[in-house]
């Protein structure tokens, strides 16, 4: 297996900038949602996450960023700012219904003195530790649920996968315990 695409983070004035630089899959997903849910806990309301090195992102990161902009409306106040998505990632943000969820900028109006800072700006993730299986098993659960929240539309394009990952994560807890 390949390693997972790094995530670059910092703050920008006001933002929490995220950078993903390649494919934004399962297996950098914890990252990303152990990233926000830092964030967040501090305080932080406003993210921006930067698709311009990203070619395309699977349902598990795409779940991930929905439940944070999920998070982020029932504390009441925030938002998850989508810039520099490539044509195959603004159809699949769109196809999804995620483009009523996450605010996604179609065309490259948002934040533009951010983006000239954000070069120098940026390191790597914090949030390297890599979850075992049953925390990685209990996050694709939870994105694909957050999918489906964000879109009833989507409950139908996951119910197989959701209904398989429940079945893992029943069984690994049982393993554990």
């Amino acid at each position: 297996m390949t390693s997972p695409a790094p995530i670059l983070v910092g703050n920008i004035g006001n933002l929490f900038w995220m950078r993903v630089d390649g494919k934004g899959s399962f297996q950098n997903s914890v990252q990303v949602k152990r990233c926000f849910q830092t964030m967040i806990e501090k305080g932080t309301r406003h993210f921006v996450v930067d698709l311009e090195r990203c070619p395309i992102m699977d349902s598990t990161f795409l779940g991930t960023l929905t439940g944070a902009a999920l998070n982020l409306r029932e504390i009441g106040d925030g938002e998850v700012c989508i810039l520099n998505a490539n044509a195959r990632n603004r159809q699949l943000l769109s196809s999804l219904g995620l483009d009523h969820i996450l605010d996604v900028d179609n065309d490259g109006s948002r934040h533009q003195v951010e983006r000239k800072q954000v070069c120098d700006e940026l390191g790597k993730c914090n949030e390297n530790a890599s979850p075992d299986k049953v925390e990685q098993a209990e996050h694709v659960l939870e994105a694909h649920e957050a999918l489906t929240k964000a879109n009833e539309a989507n409950a139908s394009r996951f119910k197989d996968v959701i209904e398989f990952l429940e079945k893992e994560v029943r069984s690994r807890a049982v393993a554990v315990a």
